[in-house]
């Protein structure tokens, strides 16, 4: 059953996975880089992020060992952090489900988000993905997702 939604508190995928989970009155956490660094200045304190040292890398990796499994949002291909979360998923044995926006509806990639959490038992879902300056489009696809699992996680 799902219980908390966690990301690194960047702009687009981060962002739109918290802010669904705090429009719908979700627990949201996750860790962030010391500073609250994020691309639009400092991540606002909205959002129950714990500060760590290392940077984006570390925070990468702190979150995918914080959840139980992944959901890595992309568009057409993996670049950067996001092409990084794939290889910490890896390399910690943690479950994740990769969901390209350049080619899955929002309605089956909540399905395909509902299925995931329920093979693998997941309590704690990690939410990566580029952020807004790199895929414009990502905020507003992460959002609806998110907020549609959470509401049917909720409903469960």
């Amino acid at each position: 059953m799902l219980l908390k939604i966690i990301s690194g508190g960047q702009t687009g995928a981060d962002r739109a996975a918290l802010d669904a989970g705090l429009d719908a009155g979700f627990p949201i956490g996750g860790s962030c880089p010391v500073g609250r660094m994020a691309e639009d200045g400092p991540i606002d304190q909205r959002y129950n992020l714990l500060e760590i040292g290392g940077g984006y890398r570390q925070r990468t990796r702190k979150n995918v060992a914080d959840g139980d499994g992944t959901a890595i949002f992309y568009d057409a291909y993996l670049q950067g952090g996001t092409e990084a979360t794939v290889a910490f998923c890896i390399k910690q044995g943690k479950p994740y489900k990769l969901i390209d926006i350049a080619l899955v509806t929002q309605t089956v990639a909540v399905d395909l988000l509902m299925d995931f959490v329920q093979q693998f038992n997941i309590s704690i879902l990690n939410v990566a993905g580029p952020r807004a300056s790199g895929c414009p489009a990502i905020y507003d696809y992460v959002n609806q997702v998110i907020s549609q699992v959470i509401q049917r996680s909720m409903a469960e």
